[in-house]
């Protein structure tokens, strides 16, 4: 985090939150936008072959939720997992083959996404408990209230080269800007709860646009969409978003922007960086 950006974060509370690595989710036919339809994975399990940092474009798969997808069975345990913890807090497998090893959260959608290093990946199995230190609700810029910090590990937002441009105004590194007309599927939800989808029917703007070169892990910026406590055209507004899940064939669907920071007016601005990732940011790869 740049010079000069405060966080309340030494005032958060740190605690245990529990899922298990969940058994992979299959819709059944999926309705293309070109009027066919497919089988096709993607959404719980652990994937072996896609980690942040990979191709949000391009699988064979819906909805792909990179490394291990997790759970609670209880519904309110599963709530409370989902908006207690926050991307870049730390995992840990409690049963299994490879109890003891670290992983790293790295996004949500319907389940939690923990990425493991692949030298346990093959101990892994659908069940293992995986627990989680979780540590970010609460966070805030103590200089900028006006700026909506959501899904934030103190972790992630010290490991981000933001700026601060002056009293109002800070400055986010970003891979590419979405044009709030293509955000569908999850304008409806919670931004403190689960992600919302681009729209990816229309390839030939995506080629246009560059967003079919999306990384799963890419920090993006919607201009005019405000995020504080729902998901809505605003002019003006800034919300800045992590890319969690892959692309879909599903009308009004495409890969996940979860929201991680946003405000009302044009306090937060952003410089286009192909690194902008959060596998460079946290040290994912790097760190196994």
């Amino acid at each position: 985090m740049g010079k000069g950006l405060r966080t309340n974060a030494e005032q958060l509370v740190e605690m245990a939150v529990i899922g298990y690595v969940s058994q992979p989710t299959v819709r059944g036919y999926i309705p293309h936008a070109s009027g066919e339809s497919v089988i096709l994975p993607g959404m719980s399990g652990f994937i072996y072959n896609a980690r942040v940092g990979d191709a949000a474009f391009g699988w064979a798969a819906d909805h792909l939720e990179p490394g291990a997808s997790i759970a609670h069975p209880d519904l309110d345990a599963d709530y409370a997992m989902h908006y207690l913890t926050c991307m870049g807090n730390q995992a840990r497998l409690m049963s299994g083959l490879a109890a003891g090893a670290e992983g790293i959260v790295t996004g949500e959608h319907a389940r939690l996404l923990v990425d493991f290093p692949p030298e346990v990946a093959d101990e892994i199995a659908v069940g293992d408990a995986v627990q989680i230190r979780a540590i970010g609700q609460g966070l805030q810029f103590s200089d900028y209230p006006h700026i909506m910090l959501k899904k934030c590990s103190p972790k992630l937002i010290e490991s981000i080269p933001i700026e601060a441009v002056d009293e109002r105004r800070i400055r986010v590194p970003v891979t590419m800007e979405l044009p709030v007309r293509i955000m569908g599927s999850g304008a409806e939800l919670n931004p403190d709860f689960v992600d919302q989808d681009l729209m990816s029917g229309d390839r030939e703007l995506m080629a246009e646009l560059g967003i079919d070169q999306m990384r799963l892990g890419d920090l993006v910026v919607i201009n005019h969409a405000d995020h504080r406590h729902g998901r809505g055209y605003k002019p003006g507004a800034v919300t800045i978003g992590l890319c969690i899940h892959g692309d879909s064939v599903m009308t009004g669907h495409g890969p996940g922007i979860l929201t991680l920071m946003t405000c009302a007016e044009p306090c937060i601005e952003w410089t286009i960086d192909p690194g902008a990732n959060i596998d460079n940011y946290l040290k994912i790869r790097k760190a196994s």
